[in-house]
Parts: structure tokens; C-alpha cells; sequence
């Protein structure tokens, strides 16, 4: 999956927005305004760091090699994804999706009414 199949694939997804809080090469991917996806555009791979279940997330790092702690995030609850190395498309959208999930479950009561009538 190249940076344009991942842009378009999470922006499909009900109420997700881009946009570079941080620099210029910094893409964050938001639901409702939370991040649930960050990748450099500088980098010279192109990974992505993606929300995680702690346990599922212990559980990706010792089953594939692409996935590590997140770089410069809360190492318990994101991952850093390889999305150049040997995980397959499937793989990589099951990743973005429980991230997505993941903040989904965190938004209050108004912003999940807001984002069902989306």
C-alpha cells in the first residue's frame, strides 16, 4: 500500500480529516478531530504510526517484524508499521481499521451521534 492507497483509503472512512498540525511533512489522519494516524512525507520508508489495543499491540510486535513501538508516541498504546515491508493489503487495513476503532470508542456520546449522522 503506497502513501495515496492509505490517504484514500482512511479518508473514506466516516468523519476523517487530514491535515499537518505539526510541519509541512507530517500527515495526521483525524476522526472527529482525534489523530488515529501519523506519517512523515519526508521519510525515506513509508510507515505509519497507528493506534493500538496495548495487548494486541505486544502481540503485533512479536508476530510481524514491521511493527515496533511508536516513534515518538506512547509506546503502550501505538505502533509504529512498516508499510514497505512484507504485510499484505489486508493486513495493513485491519491495522488502520482497529486504530480507527480504537478512537472511535474514545469519543464522548455527542461526537459518536455526530459522526453516525455523517
Amino acid at each position: 500500500m503506497d502513501i495515496e492507497q492509505f490517504r484514500e483509503y482512511c479518508l473514506a472512512k466516516k468523519g476523517v480529516t487530514e491535515d499537518f498540525p505539526f510541519d509541512e511533512v507530517t500527515l495526521c489522519l483525524r476522526v472527529m478531530g482525534k489523530i488515529f494516524a501519523i506519517t512523515g512525507l519526508d521519510a525515506d520508508r513509508f510507515s505509519v504510526n497507528l493506534k493500538c489495543d496495548p495487548d494486541y499491540a505486544l502481540e503485533l510486535r512479536e508476530q510481524y517484524g514491521e511493527v515496533q513501538p511508536g516513534w515518538h508516541m506512547n509506546k503502550k498504546h501505538w505502533n509504529t508499521v512498516d508499510f514497505e515491508g512484507s504485510l499484505d493489503q489486508g493486513t495493513l487495513r485491519k491495522l488502520i481499521d482497529h486504530s480507527y476503532e480504537r478512537v472511535v470508542a474514545t469519543l464522548k456520546k455527542t461526537e459518536k451521534e455526530a459522526l453516525a449522522g455523517l
